[in-house]
């Protein structure tokens, strides 16, 4: 199985002008074409160091493959730093031009002159077609290796890899097999103790279980290599029900489901609505609620600073007011002077008993609201289910 580093380029990437998609889109792809994805990396537009980048890509994987820098200004160096890595020249192709005064001309506008940078490529090299914009791809054999580049507009990017990249890749190196994943979510329980239940799963070599720990929840991911998708599929399948035999409710979704519909579809079960009263997050609970179902009818959100009533008496208050079954009501304050350390307190009314509560939490204030959110969901979503259980 080839190996493959993806190597994004764009100054603006580097000051956090941007943020890369890119990266994540090419990982999956890469992934699900069954090629191994070892390293990734960012480089500034510099001629230098784009070369730089790609000679030690070079020299630890088979393929290198580049967004960014492809336009025809003259920041855009990716052409000459892959060229000088390749100890070659580059060369103006009139057919490529050809094909990019066509494309101006649909649009009825006139290339510049510095277009024609647009054209040319790494001597020995060839073009990929680029239906949805004006610079086309390049891609490089060298020495059994390939490098290939591509725009940094991610509808291009995606255009050129799924017409150009990845038939050749399939062609090129024989793939037939494909490596699929599959993520499990946790909430409200800690990554050492979820680890105590599957360590044995998590030293398979295929299929795979891997932890990865955020604030306040744990994805479990599992991934399959296999000769087809069937076979992958079916591989995870196995693999996803001895978790969840593990596990049990601790699961609360699967790849995109998210905590907050998890809780309405408790909510729903049961024909009921849920409000919410915050305080101190800045909205992160309602907003994870918001247009994740109908079950959810609307929250009130309160600043920190804002002096309220006692989280039970306001959040009694709250539900005299609002048409809603069941009341969240959290607040996460400050706990006595040390800056990082902070306080959950949760109340919950409407259910057939209500249930108030605090929690202590001693992590980095930026990520206090991702934990306060993710346990005070978690937290409701298990009264929820010891109800009917």
């Amino acid at each position: 199985m080839p190996s493959a580093e993806i190597l994004t380029i764009g100054t603006e990437l580097l000051l956090g002008e941007i943020t890369d998609t890119n990266t994540q889109y090419l990982a999956r792809q890469l992934r699900d074409a069954g090629i191994d994805l070892f390293y990734t990396s960012t480089v500034g537009d510099n001629e230098q160091r784009i070369a730089d980048a790609v000679t030690l890509g070079l020299s630890r994987s088979d393929i290198v493959l580049c967004t960014g820098g492809l336009g025809p200004t003259v920041d855009d160096v990716t052409r000459e730093g892959i060229a000088r890595a390749l100890g070659v020249g580059l060369e103006f192709r009139p057919e490529l031009w050809e094909q990019i005064e066509a494309r101006f001309a649909r649009m009825r506008r006139t290339p510049s002159e510095n277009n024609k940078r647009q054209a040319e490529l790494p001597q020995g090299g060839r073009s990929l077609e680029n239906a949805v914009g004006s610079a086309p791809g390049i891609l490089v054999e060298a020495n059994g290796k390939v490098v290939i580049a591509v725009p940094g507009v991610p509808s291009e990017m995606k255009y050129i890899y799924e017409h150009g990249i990845l038939p050749y890749f399939q062609e090129r190196f024989g793939i037939t097999g494909v490596i699929r994943a599959r993520v499990l979510h946790v909430a409200g329980v800690p990554e050492s103790q979820i680890d105590e239940h599957l360590a044995d799963l998590e030293r398979q070599t295929n299929p795979t279980v891997g932890l990865a720990a955020h604030a306040g929840s744990v994805d479990v991911r599992l991934t399959a290599k296999a000769e087809s998708v069937e076979q992958a599929n079916e591989m995870l399948d196995t693999l996803e029900a001895e978790v969840r035999q593990r596990l049990g409710d601790w699961i609360h979704g699967v790849d995109e489901e998210t905590l907050a519909r998890a809780v309405l579809r408790e909510m729903a079960k049961r024909k009921q609505t849920l409000a919410v009263l915050e305080k101190g997050l800045d909205g992160a609970i309602v907003k994870a609620f918001t247009g994740e179902g109908n079950a959810f009818v609307g929250g009130e959100v309160l600043h920190a600073s804002l002096r309220t009533e006692p989280l039970k008496v306001a959040a009694t208050e709250y539900a005299g007011k609002v048409r809603a079954d069941i009341v969240l009501a959290v607040e996460l304050r400050t706990k006595g002077e040390a800056q990082h350390a902070h306080e959950l307190e949760i109340f919950i009314s409407g259910l057939k008993a209500p249930h108030h509560i605090a929690f202590p939490y001693g992590g980095h204030t930026a990520q206090a609201a991702g934990w306060a959110t993710s346990l005070a969901l978690s937290f409701l979503r298990r009264k929820l289910l010891d109800e009917v259980n």
